[in-house]
């Protein structure tokens, strides 16, 4: 795999629909995000920060078929719900998706759609768009972004298919795939920030906590 980014980790965008509060009172910084990987990218800035996973259903394909309007109503959804219960704090909302011909690639719903979508992304080049919402209720401030990606597959067979999913869990994953979780057998080269393959922009995101000076 050619890799042009710098951050080795797998993307997991996480399950919002059980919603679990690990929060102090009034904390800085809350990210709103059931995400271990989130959680990763966001540390190795260095920033202190609470998690506070939001208890909202999020929109799909069918309501907003735009990928990229997507991600930040989704983003949105989460920071609002999470800013509405702390709204003294700065709350970090994020999403991401896969994109290609069209067609938006979420989540499979199990192995046969997991086994489609790789069938459906070999040997070609497709859009990973994380969308970020950065709010805080006290000041009024609210602020979004949205960054894309590219990712090339290799040519890929039943028997690899196969492979890949013996070693990874496909079901919690956009696009059913993960780029570092046996990235190098499926992923050809990639194009873009890696942080947002994973699923949080990790450069565009320190520039919102620099210019709010929270790090």
């Amino acid at each position: 795999m050619k890799e042009k980014g710098r951050i080795e980790l797998a993307r997991d965008d996480g399950d919002v629909r059980n919603a679990t509060v690990i929060l102090d009172s009034s904390p800085q910084l809350v990210l709103a995000s059931a995400s271990p990987r989130r959680h990763q990218l966001l540390s190795e800035l260095g920033v202190l920060f609470d998690i506070c996973v939001a208890d909202v259903i999020e929109l799909n394909a069918t309501q907003v078929p735009d990928p990229r309007e997507m991600v930040l109503q989704n983003a949105g959804l989460k920071a609002d719900w999470v800013a509405e219960k702390y709204p003294k704090s700065f709350v970090l909302g994020a999403d991401t998706t896969v994109f290609l011909d069209e067609t938006i690639l979420n989540k499979p719903v199990d192995m046969k759609e997991a086994r489609e979508m790789l069938r459906f992304l070999s040997g070609r080049t497709h859009t990973v768009f994380t969308g970020i919402s950065f709010l805080n209720r006290e000041l009024g401030l609210s602020e979004t972004l949205k960054v894309n990606s590219e990712v090339t597959f290799k040519l890929l067979d039943e028997d690899m298919i196969t492979h890949y999913h013996s070693i990874i869990d496909p079901l919690d994953k956009a696009g059913g795939y993960a780029i570092q979780d046996g990235g190098e057998m499926i992923v050809e080269s990639y194009e873009g920030s890696l942080s947002n393959i994973i699923g949080l922009p990790i450069e565009e995101t320190k520039e919102i906590l620099v210019r709010h000076h929270l790090l």
